[in-house]
């Protein structure tokens, strides 16, 4: 009888602390409930959600307990299986970077991943390249390379989801161990040099994937609140690290990969592929762009037209090098420009840590001001005319908006998501919203380089 009782006691505490856990994540009234005021004594509602969830969500309440969670609404089982995530998530940090980063990525694929049921707020909402945001949110290349669980990843709330590097010829990529952790900076070291399948794969992917996304339309009532879609899907490009024509790579990957993306971008900036940096210089970049664009411009599109072409730049660049860039990207009326990619460069916040060492790119915290200094020089360079996207160090909501400040429509993060897992992102989202409405801003658009004005 007494054990009977304990079990009891502790369902009911583990219960109401997931509540409370669950509560700060996201905007109050995504999870108010119509039944609030109904008798205490009335059983609530099982949410209709899918199998997988509720397994999902058995397995992380029973980390923690072993506890039952019903739900009222799917709102509001959606915020537990986000909350209930936490406690899966350290669980990630004893195994190898990589190993880990596989398991992520399978787990996504599967569907064993907690899935958005929540509408963004509306001041999150907005529309670029006359694609359809609900959110400034997106998760950078690198992490789902060979475009392996785009709709699991998409399904986490991210407005946006960049695939790649994916590169002609399939490659392994440098030996390793090749991804290092830096846990205390928030941090990670990588020199996996565009390990992937290749464009065949990645395109094979793409096209069944392709039927199960939906067009993003833009809200016919201003007043209407953004809800989650199937998001929006970029494609990120790169050259085989034994290429002698690097151009050709660019354009094979643009013939075979274009037709899935919503939007398209160039990577020059990767430190991990010899060579490949030196793509910037303004005449080498100035010929990449040019003959990327033909091969994208001689396909047949429909009434929607090419995806936008985007390139995404190093931080490790001179005043000259910014200039030039800036230059070429107005002349030739580039879609956009994603700033930035991982450093080379070892900021005194890691100098102290034995991993700074490893050579490769460093992401993470670390990066931030080291981004945003490049992202407010672009925004001037380019005089405000191009969708910038912010990369680089972000881990919260205040960050996020910090990079908007500093010039980006979009902005994307990586490493943070690596470290947080999947209820980072409401987290995110919620406090980007409240930083936005705390400085009287009423959308996106009005905070875009608030701080180079």
């Amino acid at each position: 009888m007494t054990g009977r009782f304990a079990f009891r006691f502790m369902k009911g505490s583990l219960t109401q602390k997931l509540k409370q856990m669950a509560s700060p994540v996201a905007n109050p009234r995504h999870y108010c409930s119509s039944s609030s005021s109904s008798s205490s004594s009335a059983k609530p509602k099982l949410s209709q959600s899918s199998r997988k969830e509720r397994l999902l969500a058995g397995a992380a309440i029973g980390v923690v307990g072993g506890a039952y969670a019903s739900t009222l609404d799917k709102e509001t089982f959606s915020g537990w299986l986000f909350t209930a995530t936490k406690a899966l998530n350290p669980m990630f940090a004893l195994l190898d970077p990589e190993v880990a980063h596989r398991l992520a990525i399978s787990a996504a694929a599967r569907g064993w991943v907690p899935r958005e049921k929540r509408p963004d707020q509306q001041i999150l909402g907005l529309e670029v390249w006359g694609r359809r945001f609900s959110n400034p949110i997106g998760l950078a290349a690198g992490f789902d390379k060979n475009a392996e669980a785009v709709e699991g990843l998409l399904g986490l709330g991210f407005g946006f989801v960049e695939v790649g590097s994916v590169t002609p010829i399939p490659q392994e990529g440098n030996p390793k161990p090749r991804m290092f952790r830096l846990r205390n900076e928030g941090a990670i070291i990588n020199r996996c040099g565009f390990n992937g399948e290749g464009i065949v794969a990645v395109a094979e992917r793409l096209d069944t994937q392709n039927s199960k996304r939906k067009p993003k339309k833009t809200s016919t009532s201003s007043n209407d609140e953004v809800k989650h879609g199937q998001g929006i899907l970029g494609v990120n490009i790169g050259k085989n690290k034994t290429s002698e024509d690097a151009v050709a790579d660019y354009v094979q990957g643009v013939h075979a990969l274009s037709q899935y993306a919503d939007y398209l971008v160039i990577n020059v900036s990767s430190p991990n592929t010899p060579g490949l940096r030196k793509l910037q210089g303004r005449n080498q970049l100035k010929d990449l762009v040019q003959k990327v664009k033909a091969a994208r411009d001689e396909m047949e599109w429909g009434k929607v037209g090419p995806p936008p072409l985007l390139v995404k730049i190093a931080p490790d660049l001179s005043k000259q090098d910014l200039e030039d860039i800036a230059v070429v990207a107005l002349d030739l009326h580039l879609d956009g420009l994603i700033i930035s990619n991982t450093t080379i460069s070892r900021p005194e916040a890691v100098e102290r840590n034995p991993v700074s060492e490893e050579g490769g790119g460093l992401s993470g915290k670390p990066l931030f001001n080291l981004s945003n200094d490049i992202l407010k020089d672009m925004y001037i360079l380019t005089k405000g005319k191009i969708p910038l996207v912010g990369c680089g160090g972000v881990s919260s909501g205040e960050d996020a908006y910090k990079k908007i400040r500093a010039g980006a429509t979009l902005v994307q993060l990586y490493t943070a998501f690596a470290y947080g897992g999947p209820a980072l992102i409401p987290q995110i989202k919620a406090e980007l919203a409240g930083c936005l409405e705390r400085d009287g801003f009423k959308s996106i658009y009005d905070a875009v380089g608030a701080d180079c004005r």
